[in-house]
């Protein structure tokens, strides 16, 4: 039976972040074709192999990719430990395919020390597919660079023998780093979910070696998918949150009680996960911070993607838009973090934020007003301060003769401008007596 209460307690911390960086790297950085490169060109093995005595970062530096997450106002931090081709970026005793064994260096190590030192939040992606180990399906599988090549037959493949390799990786990661506070798995298709995994075991002995970690919905779903998160009964697998990937659900996320379900929007900054050295199709700053708001009034979480190239550096693009966020965050950011959906009307200025104690309403105000701005979904009697978020100056309710006729709505000026004081998204608070 499902434990709503050890549920709700155990992700408290994630829906009070609200903001993280996702980190895909690893040796498809070299071919600089996205992380999927192997499945697209239907790369064999022997050809892929090699890149493992290039991938030498000599400029990865976890300390400074934790201080950008840190400037940019995120809560959390997440780095693929082993993506779907199998390489790991951990030390492992499964496999020499791993950057201990080829760079000496253990950069998941690396990245918990340095990002538990800034005081975030930390966790860890891992593939339950593996384009590399010979016992996971090749010809006829879905995803699998081989898929079309009967030569690759899965004759004496021990699909079994696979999933012990999964499992003691898991392990690993779960027993050798200290806590961890929250595991990313991707991904279920087909007939690869759920117990196809021994998901029910798996989260077992997860929950026994990370009593506290949480996890996705992806053992049993995927991006296009929801998973039994929305019923009354979760399976044990069906994870701690829904991951919908590139897109913001419409209305939110409910369960079939219409209870609002633990969401995070993972998104990339231009159209790769991992580095493509031609893909400059970068999203700017403002558009991922009015995007982060949308996430947060609808109750749910964004994780904004940063795709290190070979030599371990985050892309300049992305080092500026982070940056950008950052002088938002600073400023604005309690108007994200600890804050959820307000269940308002929405204005069609902007947007709605509610920190979750219930005590304090945050407008977000997206383009210029004339005169006013109307604050939907309060009375005058229920204000006890209005302030500008940005640098805390006072507000008063307008009651003047321009707003006369809306005697029982709240109005409010910005100044005297018709500019807004913070460009991207001014942040009007509102405290409730």
């Amino acid at each position: 039976m499902f434990d709503r209460a050890a549920y709700e307690k155990r992700v408290k911390w994630f829906t009070e972040a609200r903001f993280g960086m996702f980190i895909h790297w690893g040796l498809y950085t070299i071919p600089s074709r996205g992380e999927w490169v192997r499945n697209y060109e239907e790369i064999p093995a022997e050809d892929y192999e090699p890149l493992k005595y290039e991938f030498q970062p000599d400029s990865c530096d976890m300390r400074q990719w934790a201080k950008l997450a840190k400037e940019a106002g995120m809560e959390y931090a997440v780095l693929t430990a082993k993506h779907h081709d199998g390489y790991c970026l951990f030390d492992t005793k499964t496999t020499d395919f791993n950057a201990m064994t080829c760079c000496g260096r253990d950069f998941i190590r690396e990245f918990l020390d340095a990002f538990r030192a800034e005081g975030l939040k930390v966790g860890v992606y891992y593939s339950v597919i593996d384009w590399r180990h010979p016992d996971f399906p090749h010809y006829g599988d879905k995803h699998h660079p081989m898929r079309n090549k009967p030569e690759y037959s899965n004759e004496n493949r021990d699909f079994d023998r696979y999933l012990s390799y999964m499992n003691q990786q898991i392990e690993e990661l779960c027993t050798n780093y200290g806590k961890l506070d929250l595991i990313w798995f991707d991904f279920s298709y087909d007939k690869m979910t759920g117990e196809t995994w021994h998901a029910t075991e798996l989260v077992r002995k997860l929950r026994q070696w990370q009593p506290d970690i949480i996890m996705n919905n992806r053992l049993e779903a995927s991006g296009e998918g929801f998973g039994s998160l929305l019923t009354e009964n979760p399976n044990e697998y069906s994870g701690d949150f829904v991951s919908p990937e590139q897109i913001i659900p419409p209305r939110g996320i409910f369960d079939c009680a219409g209870r609002r379900v633990v969401w995070e929007s993972c998104v990339t900054m231009n159209n790769n996960w991992g580095y493509c050295s031609t893909d400059k199709n970068f999203k700017p700053a403002d558009m991922l911070i009015k995007k982060l708001v949308e996430c947060v009034s609808k109750g749910g979480n964004m994780i904004l993607n940063v795709g290190p190239d070979a030599t371990g550096r985050i892309p300049e693009e992305s080092v500026r838009i982070l940056k950008e966020i950052g002088r938002w965050m600073s400023r604005n950011g309690a108007s994200i973090k600890g804050c959820g959906c307000a269940d308002l009307e929405k204005p069609e200025y902007g947007r709605i934020t509610r920190s979750l104690d219930g005590k304090t309403l945050y407008y977000h105000v997206t383009e210029p007003q004339i005169g006013y701005v109307y604050l939907p979904g309060i009375t005058k009697d229920q204000v006890a301060a209005i302030r500008l978020l940005c640098d805390g100056s006072e507000r008063k309710i307008d009651q003047g003769w321009i707003t006369a006729n809306y005697a029982d709505l709240v109005f409010v000026k910005l100044s005297d401008s018709p500019l807004l004081p913070e460009p991207i998204d001014t942040v009007i608070k509102v405290v409730l007596k």
